[in-house]
Formats: C-alpha cells, structure tokens, sequence
C-alpha cells in the first residue's frame, strides 16, 4: 500500500454543493454522445437498441453506486485514482489514473471536434483548436465560473432534447411497431452498442474526481451521483423512443445525423438547425467537464509523483490546479488538430472501462462499516466494464491494450529506479 499524497500539497476550496455538482453530472453525460451515439449503436444493436441502452444503465449504475460510496469515504481530487490507490494498493491506482488521462483526453478531442463539425464543417479541426483554447481558460478562471456556464449549457441542451422528442411523438410519422426486437438483435450487437452507448454515460465520475471541491462531500456526493445519473437515463430513454418511433433501428443506423434526420422525418424541418445548435452546445459542456476531470486526476497524480510534480501547484487566486489545466489543454490541442473523432471515441471508451472497473474492484473491499454497497453491484460493475471493453471494436481494443501496457512499462521503470536510489 503506498503513502497517502502529501500533507504539505496545497489543498482545493469546497464551493459545489449538491446542485452543482449535479449539473456538473449532467454537463457531463447529457452532451455529443446522445447527438452521435445513437446512430453507430443502432448499426450494431439493429432493433435491440433500448436492450443495450438497459444495458448500458445497468453497468452505469453499478459503476456509479461504487464511485459514490467510495467519494464519499475518499473525498480528494483524483476519482478512482485515489480509491484504486488506498484499497488496492499503488499500482492499482496509478492504472486508473493512467486510464483515464488518456481516455478522457482522448474524449476531449472527440468534443472539439464534434463541436467543429456541426459549427463550421469544413474547418472542423480549426474550430475544434479554438474551442478547447476557450474552455481551458474558463476552467483556469475558477470552479464556480465552470459550474455557472454548465448550468446554462444544460439548460439549452434540455430544451433543444425536449423539443426533438415532442416533435418526433406528436408526429403522423412515428409508429410503436418500430420498438419491437426483430432476430436482426444479436448478444453481440448489444453489447457493442451498450459499449458505445456507456460512453455518454461516463460524465458522473466527474463528480467524484471533483470531490476535494464538494462541500460536505460525505452527504453531498452519494446523492449527487445517482440523482443526476437517472436524470440522465431519462432523458436518453426518451430519446431514443422518440427516434426509434420515428425512423425505425435501420434508418437511425443509417442517419448521419440522428436527430436531425428524425425531425425532418417528422416534418419539422424548422428545427433542424436547432438541433445543430443544441449539438455543437452539448459538445461543449462535455468538454467542458472533461477537461475538468481530467486536470483533477493530473493533479492527483502529480501530488504522488506519478507524474511530475510540477503538475502538483495550485493557483493561489483562482483556486485550480492550473498547471495541470495548461498542459490538458496543450494536449488537447494537438489532438484536436490531428485526430480523427471516431477513433478517439473507440480508444476513450475502452480507457473509461479499465478506469471503472478499477472502482469496481475498490468497491469490493470496503466493510459494512464504512457504508460498502451490496456485493452484486461491484461485482456486476466490474463484470460488465470488461465485458464491454472487449466487444469494443478490435482496433480500439488493440490501441487501448498498447498504451496501457506503455503506461505500465513506465510504471514498472519509475519503480525501478527509484529502488535502485533508495539501496
């Protein structure tokens, strides 16, 4: 088991409470991934679209349950980093801190550019620059300004969902028949499109990797997580029925754009655009929340020199680990440059999988008295992130598999050297 991080690191001010935090949550989840994963989901699921959606919820609550009672014992930045640390020892610890930097800055890139694409198509990776450019900077203004803009981006994206899914029900076109699961659902279809569909779920670790900025996070983020996870649930479920009625599983996988084909479908072409503008919306509040998480877990573990320690400062005006901020977003940059979206969506969800089942793992060895939950839910939280992970796509699986075992390598030579010092 390794040393707790170091008294002496500066600490972060509590200023979120149980909304914020929830909006911080649905930021998170209610952003591009309901807009773009719709489609690829029903390509693999075909009419068993809602049983991977089910799916998908099943692991995502599983998964939630055990990072919010784990937040809540472990109320520091870092997420499961630092639960995979303390329960399970360094390593454990560092591999989820490994996977979710890499897999959520992947995620990053992928809501640049989705941003892009729907702002101005044809200079998708310019707009893409700009926007994480912008972001950056609000993060490093101050965690309250970070959750005042998620709560207008919400907003807008609640909206623009609600009238999607109020044009697609009211409309001649829609049709109950087209809900049924047809032998075109195969297991592994399902599970595929619930792989892709967790990816717009992920959002509520936000939550607890924001935990060192919680008030009274030991109340505060075991209600957050799962209120604003079934918030989410409902929302996609509504989605996903209304455009399912509408253009039917073969016609959703077809649809370059699902919710705009749907409202057109359903013959309000007037909100198309609207829809374009509620995407490119979503998109940022996703990554805006990402690069949050992600410079938290940076910090994390940069206090443990797990990464340099450098990273570690916080700024003593705006209260954020700026440093570690500055350098997401350079990574950002480059990759939203240079990235293609649908590979970094395919790498990012297999990184977020590993991440949690490392919570999952943790979960399990907490003891009645320090609030564990029931043994099923780690136990099925872990069972279905790696399940899911491996019916990713084999290309994602593959890159995943090698910077994992890059970042392990690393691991192992730190380790090393530092032992061959201390004889």
């Amino acid at each position: 088991m390794s040393q707790p991080a170091e008294t002496a690191s500066p600490q972060l001010q509590r200023r979120l409470g149980v909304g914020d935090a929830v909006l911080i949550g649905l930021g998170s989840m209610i952003g591009a991934g309901i807009f773009a994963a719709l489609a690829p989901a029903a390509r693999a699921a075909g009419s068993g679209l809602l049983v991977a959606l089910a799916v998908a919820a099943v692991v995502a609550y599983c998964n939630a349950t055990s990072s919010a009672r784990l937040a809540a014992r472990y109320p520091a930045s870092g997420g499961t980093y630092v639960y995979g640390r303390e329960r399970l020892g360094d390593f454990w610890g560092y591999l989820a801190g490994w996977a979710f930097v890499i897999g959520k800055t992947a995620s990053c890139a992928a809501m640049a550019l989705t941003v892009g694409s729907y702002v101005w198509p044809g200079h998708a990776h310019a707009v893409a620059v700009a926007a994480v450019v912008a972001l950056t900077a609000v993060n490093y203004a101050g965690i309250q300004k970070s959750a005042w803009l998620t709560r207008a981006v919400v907003a807008v994206v609640l909206a623009v969902l609600a009238a999607v899914v109020v044009a697609s029900l009211t409309s001649s076109a829609a049709d109950t028949v087209r809900l049924d699961v047809g032998s075109d659902a195969t297991v592994t279809g399902v599970l595929q499109a619930a792989g892709l569909l967790f990816f717009a779920f992920a959002g509520y670790a936000r939550i607890a990797t924001l935990g060192e900025e919680v008030r009274d996070p030991a109340r505060t983020i075991p209600r957050a997580i799962p209120l604003a996870l079934g918030l989410t649930l409902v929302v996609y479920a509504a989605v996903a029925l209304a455009v399912l009625m509408v253009l039917g599983p073969r016609g959703l996988g077809e649809a370059a754009a699902p919710l705009s084909d749907a409202v057109r479908a359903a013959g309000a072409d007037w909100l198309a655009p609207v829809v374009r503008v509620g995407a490119a919306v979503a998109a940022l509040g996703s990554l805006l929340a990402l690069i949050l998480g992600v410079s938290r877990t940076t910090l994390a573990m940069a206090r443990d020199r797990h990464l340099p320690h450098v990273l570690a400062a916080v700024h003593p005006r705006f209260q954020v680990p700026h440093r570690a901020e500055l350098l997401v977003g350079a990574v950002v940059v480059v990759l939203a440059a240079t990235a293609d979206v649908r590979g970094a969506i395919g790498f990012s969800s297999f990184g977020v999988l590993v991440y949690y089942a490392v919570a999952n793992a943790s979960a399990w060895t907490l003891t009645p008295d320090e609030n564990r939950p029931p043994r099923l839910v780690p136990a099925v939280g872990l069972a279905g992130c790696l399940l899911l992970a491996f019916t990713l796509p084999a290309d994602s699986v593959a890159w995943g598999t090698i910077v994992l075992a890059a970042g392990i390598a690393a691991y192992g030579i730190r380790r090393a050297i530092s032992a061959r010092r201390a004889s």
